[in-house]
């Protein structure tokens, strides 16, 4: 099975990249690929400049690999309340790829972790609306409060055991979907 990691941040010590990393951890016999948004930076999105310029080669990079993937999980910052500059911009010039939907169907587990206690519900609201219309299946989603309590940076995993066994549930849900189409 082959796992892309993606974290829709392009801070150095982000949190929800810890978060992602960990959850992929968690996929007994997988490949895993983690994205990093700082290797997707691309000029701002402007229709202007997809006219003159076309779509950038990052954004159609990242395309290849999520069409690679059997499934994507992907944890989002949440910046006043919905994605970050940096991942939203490489979800709109993906976006902007011909005859494709962003997330083309690959099944996907949405995360999201904050230091307070809504634990980027806000971004998640977001994203469980906008992304189906992008080819979006989301078929769990994930929200980790108070990360600064709830997760052990040290050893890279959730402390909180209520918290970690409902992450480890949805990636035994994952998994057996993956393994019934795979058969």
């Amino acid at each position: 099975m082959k796992i892309l990691a993606i974290a829709g941040s392009n801070s150095d010590t982000s949190i929800n990249k810890q978060l992602v990393t960990y959850a992929a951890s968690l996929f007994e016999h997988a490949e895993i690929e983690t994205v990093d948004m700082n290797d997707f930076e691309m000029p701002l999105y402007k229709h202007q400049r997809e006219v003159e310029s076309g779509v950038p080669q990052q954004a159609v990079d990242l395309a290849s690999k999520i069409d690679g993937a059997h499934v994507l999980l992907v944890a989002l910052s949440e910046h006043n309340g919905t994605y970050s500059a940096a991942f939203k911009n490489v979800f709109d010039w993906t976006s902007r790829i011909k005859n494709r939907a962003v997330w083309n169907e690959v099944p996907m587990l949405l995360m999201a972790t904050a230091p307070g206690g809504r634990g980027g519900l806000g971004v998640l609201e977001a994203a469980e609306k906008r992304f189906p219309l992008h080819g979006g299946n989301i078929v769990g989603t994930f929200s980790l409060p108070f990360f600064n309590d709830n997760f052990d940076k040290e050893n890279q995993k959730i402390s909180n055991e209520e918290k970690d066994n409902e992450l480890k549930e949805l990636v035994q849900k994952i998994s057996a979907i993956e393994s019934i189409l795979e058969k």
